[in-house]
């Protein structure tokens, strides 16, 4: 009897320490890759971070880069991501690529974003933009190359624009909502796929005016001052939270979201952290200043991940 105490004990605390956690044998590991929109990094960062502090997620490593959406989709479509971050949904040439590779993928939204047109903070005479404005200034062969080539009453100022690279989402958006096609633009603009370096050149010029996504200006209000866009007979609008949450911030607004490769969703650490991702974006998305979907969208594309998943895994 006295021999057999030890083994006892030493069952009971193996029993103990695993119910708890503290040898870690429950714990995840491994690595999340995710990598793509610059608009959609604010939120995959903040959601990373906030996975990194639970318990069981610290053995964990989750990278997020920034190459924009197509540069993203070029490295998940060869299966060097996981997941890819994406301000605008994927392409037909990318579905295609998808389809000659074998990747299998979900598409899940998971949050609105407000392009947000902004100026310098010194600049006093613009009170809002036109879209036949914004189309005169960024169509392909512009000759607007003075404030005062807008509107007559404007200074003759020149005008040093800034704006996301060839890669982003966010140009291709823009340049179909405003010039009517993707990727048709002018091309004598300071770009970049790091919405930082755009706000930095705004911020610097009192001539300039740029455009990226919602948070951005959100997290620079006292460095930028942001444009109200007039559609229309409709009068001038800024982004907001609410105005677009609402749609009446248009025709700059739209969804953002994640592709998730399903094969890499087979691996206990990616699928634990798409489940944490679609249960934390609600608040997560406010706090980096983007709009939240509704509770019952975020439960659905859940429901739908879980689904997609499944199915693969009975294969």
């Amino acid at each position: 009897m006295s021999k057999r105490i030890p083994f006892v004990l030493a069952g009971i605390l193996g029993l103990l320490i695993a119910s708890t956690g503290f040898a870690g044998s429950k714990a995840l590991r491994g690595t999340v890759k995710v990598d793509g929109s610059s608009t959609v990094f604010p939120i995959t960062e903040a959601v990373a971070e906030e996975f990194g502090k639970v318990r069981e997620h610290r053995r964990v490593r989750v990278t997020v880069g920034v190459s924009g959406t197509g540069g993203g989709f070029k490295k998940f479509l060869a299966g060097e991501t996981d997941i890819n971050d994406a301000s605008r949904p994927i392409k037909q040439k990318e579905i295609d690529k998808a389809r000659k590779n074998g990747v299998q993928y979900i598409e899940l939204p998971v949050a609105y974003d407000g392009l947000s047109v902004v100026v310098n903070k010194k600049n006093t005479w613009v009170d809002y933009l036109t879209v036949a404005e914004l189309h005169k200034i960024w169509k392909p062969g512009s000759t607007i190359k003075t404030w005062k080539d807008i509107r007559s009453n404007w200074p003759d100022q020149k005008i040093q624009l800034y704006g996301p690279g060839t890669d982003s989402g966010t140009f291709d958006y823009f340049t179909e909502v405003i010039n009517g096609k993707s990727q048709v633009s002018r091309s004598d603009f300071t770009k970049s796929e790091d919405d930082n370096v755009l706000v930095k050149g705004v911020a610097g010029d009192k001539g300039s005016l740029g455009y990226f996504g919602f948070a951005y200006y959100v997290e620079n209000k006292d460095k930028l001052k942001v444009v109200p866009i007039k559609q229309g007979n409709k009068k001038p609008v800024a982004p907001t939270m609410t105005t677009i949450n609402n749609g009446s911030y248009a025709p700059l607004s739209r969804p953002i979201f994640i592709y998730v490769n399903l094969k890499s969703a087979k691996k206990p650490e990616v699928r634990e952290f798409i489940r944490f991702y679609l249960k934390n974006a609600k608040e997560l998305a406010k706090e980096v200043g983007y709009v939240p979907l509704l509770d019952q969208d975020y439960q659905k594309y859940l429901d739908k991940f879980e689904t997609d998943f499944l199915k693969l895994a009975q294969r």
